[in-house]
């Protein structure tokens, strides 16, 4: 995944010396780097995964999601809460899904003033490629085994809890 040679030391090991000597405990400071890190890792992987599908992870998110709901379609404000969007985000998503036929919009049948979104056949079809292209390189999260994979989302959820992702 590195698109150049790997540098023989680790940089953020080495700035938290620096940082232990020269400011202070190093140790947050160490652990959000890493996390920031990752995080670009983790997302060129899959947007190299999910490019050859003209596929965003928002875009893919959004296909997964509403394939997930019993029924294939969601009110577009539970898709905002869900994937955690802001409402102007899920529209942007939601038109792009559908100017490229992967979803459509429908009234709800109840509430004139919700509009759902529902998934169309070829959404499906392209959300089951595109997954099959992620899951081949395990989402890009090398070097751990399945029980630390737990821990990492378990440490994961912790943070986003403290920090009111959820209750």
């Amino acid at each position: 995944m590195a698109s150049r040679d790997p540098l023989p030391f680790d940089p953020i090991m080495r700035a938290a010396a620096l940082w232990d000597e020269r400011i202070g405990p190093a140790r947050t400071m160490a652990a959000v780097t890493s996390v920031m890190r990752v995080q670009q890792i983790l997302l060129s992987a899959v947007d190299g995964a999910l490019r050859p599908h003209g596929l965003t992870f928002a875009r893919y998110e959004a296909l997964v999601l509403l394939t997930f709901s019993r029924t294939g379609r969601l009110p577009m404000r539970v898709v905002g809460e869900r994937l955690q969007l802001h409402p102007t985000s899920v529209t942007n998503i939601v038109d792009r899904l559908a100017a490229d036929g992967l979803a459509r919009r429908v009234p709800h049948p109840t509430d004139r003033r919700a509009t759902l979104v529902a998934i169309t056949d070829a959404g499906a079809a392209l959300r089951e490629r595109a997954t099959e292209a992620v899951t081949a390189i395990d989402f890009g999260l090398a070097g751990l085994t399945a029980e630390q994979e737990i821990q990492l989302t378990t440490l994961l959820g912790q943070v986003r809890h403290a920090a009111g992702d959820f209750a």
